[in-house]
């Protein structure tokens, strides 16, 4: 199974359509997967067959009237990374809290993985890893600075804090697909930064693009799927995804006392009330019972 992440910032006239018509066709396609629509353009990850898949993204080109390819990162995938096709329209394709900010009509520099090596081991520059902090326990470039967000909601502060530094330092920014990292550097050039850039098509472009030998990436990278996370060969690495908390999980985290399948990981373990761990136990034990009975869900089909 191909599955492919895409987006692009445009102008988009009318989400609600545009939705209709793509969840339509995705469905004729017999794709899964998660889009977001929204007025600054379109978001999202796509898992089938990959000429169904190619249909799919030559009608986008066609219904937005995007002269050129559309930029998307490929992976494989033995199992459905997905269980469903949702498409929905939203403020933002990507929540930063800000849906006035543009960065198809202003963001920082497209760097290519050919010049990327080369700009993250300038000393003058300053690296950011523009995600979760959650995804950067799980790998990263050497030596990036992480903002400690638990949301790209919170990137702004950080940014805010950075610019009262000095905003002359040169910026090289990053993310997993290349969206976040856009309006990041969209954000970095509001604030006052002139020299900012971007790895284009984010890390998976750069895992499937650079060689072993010149290859900087450290760890494994986080996907917002089933996988949880792929390895330098884009292929699915040795993470699990905490029921609970959603925060992935290693081996070493899985061999510890406070993980219980289903219900708190040692991430998560002081953060939930015994309530909500009874609920979660509860769950599991429906969810074990289903698993017994051949079913793949609890309660009712939808």
């Amino acid at each position: 199974m191909k599955v492919v992440s895409l987006y692009r910032f445009l102008d988009l006239q009318d989400p609600q359509t545009f939705r209709d018509e793509l969840k339509q066709l995705c469905d004729e396609q017999q794709l899964l997967g998660t889009v977001l629509v929204a007025h600054e353009g379109f978001n999202g990850t796509l898992a089938g067959r990959e000429q169904s898949i190619r249909n799919v993204m030559d009608w986008i080109q066609r219904r937005l009237g995007i002269p050129e390819t559309l930029d998307a990162r490929w992976t494989d995938s033995d199992d459905a990374p997905f269980r469903k096709m949702r498409v929905k329209v939203k403020s933002e394709i990507v929540t930063l809290g800000r849906p006035d900010l543009l960065p198809h009509r202003r963001t920082g520099v497209h760097v290519d993985t050919k010049r990327w090596n080369e700009l993250i081991s300038d000393p003058d520059v300053l690296v950011i890893d523009t995600r979760n902090h959650y995804e950067i326990e799980v790998g990263t470039f050497p030596g990036a600075v992480d903002p400690g967000n638990d949301s790209f909601r919170e990137f702004p502060e950080f940014a805010k804090q950075l610019a009262t530094q000095s905003t002359d330092r040169p910026l090289a920014m990053f993310c997993t697909g290349g969206i976040r990292c856009e309006k990041a550097t969209a954000l970095m050039m509001e604030l006052g930064f002139s020299e900012v850039y971007h790895l284009q098509g984010g890390i998976l472009n750069y895992l499937s693009e650079v060689e072993e030998q010149n290859n900087r990436w450290r760890g494994e990278c986080f996907v917002f799927d089933t996988r949880v996370a792929v390895d330098r060969d884009l292929t699915e690495g040795g993470y699990v995804q905490c029921h609970a908390c959603r925060r992935p999980l290693s081996s070493a985290d899985l061999a510890s006392v406070d993980y219980r399948e289903g219900v708190s990981c040692p991430k998560c373990i002081d953060e939930s009330d015994e309530d909500r761990k009874a609920r979660l136990e509860e769950r599991r034990k429906q969810v074990a019972l289903a698993a017994k009975r051949g079913e793949s869900h609890i309660g009712p089909k939808s």
